[in-house]
């Protein structure tokens, strides 16, 4: 496993390992000791996957209170992934990476207060992650996909998208207050 560490603080690039053979392959998806060694220490409490074809886009998610740090990765296919920092008092605030993640080589760490997307750039792509709180829908917050502030350049111009994330606001119109972690639940992981 190689892991790179961003310009975004406390997002990481994950490269695992895979062993392969005429048979077909084998790739630890998770392990806690090793990934505490690599700075990843947190605790996952949810697991999730979900499927979609070529050119949808979803995103761009967070949610506060419950903030979740999430460890991502695609089982078949081909993404586009991206993060923003939302933290308020971040230096990096409004600041977004983008990166490609191919089925079984590939994981991003997104830490707390980061919304996060991706559109499917080969598909059908099945993307799992793991959560370090469970979905709380009332916490739930979205940021428009083509929020024009912050200028992503996702790599398909016209992309499938919920009504929901169609309707999102752009980020300069969510009060900073509603982004802000709580000291307590931002320092407990």
């Amino acid at each position: 496993m190689n892991v790179d560490t961003t310009v975004l603080p406390g997002f990481l690039r994950i490269q695992t390992d895979v062993y392969k053979d005429d048979r077909g392959g084998f790739m630890e998806t998770f392990h806690a000791d090793r990934y505490a060694e690599a700075g990843i220490d947190a605790t996952f409490v949810q697991d999730n996957v979900s499927r979609s074809e070529t050119g949808v886009l979803r995103g761009l998610h967070l949610q506060n209170p419950h903030p979740q740090g999430k460890l991502v990765f695609v089982l078949s296919g081909t993404v586009y992934d991206v993060v923003v920092d939302v933290r308020p008092d971040s230096s990096t605030f409004g600041q977004w990476i983008g990166t490609t993640l191919r089925a079984w080589t590939d994981q991003l760490y997104i830490p707390e207060g980061f919304a996060h997307g991706f559109v499917v750039t080969d598909g059908p792509a099945t993307f799992a992650y793991k959560c370090t709180d469970v979905y709380t829908p009332d916490a739930e917050l979205s940021i428009h996909w083509n929020d024009p502030d912050l200028g992503i350049d996702w790599p398909i111009d016209t992309p499938t998208v919920s009504e929901k994330d169609a309707a999102a606001p752009r980020l300069r119109d969510i009060d900073r207050d509603r982004l802000r972690l709580a000291p307590s639940i931002a320092s407990h992981r």
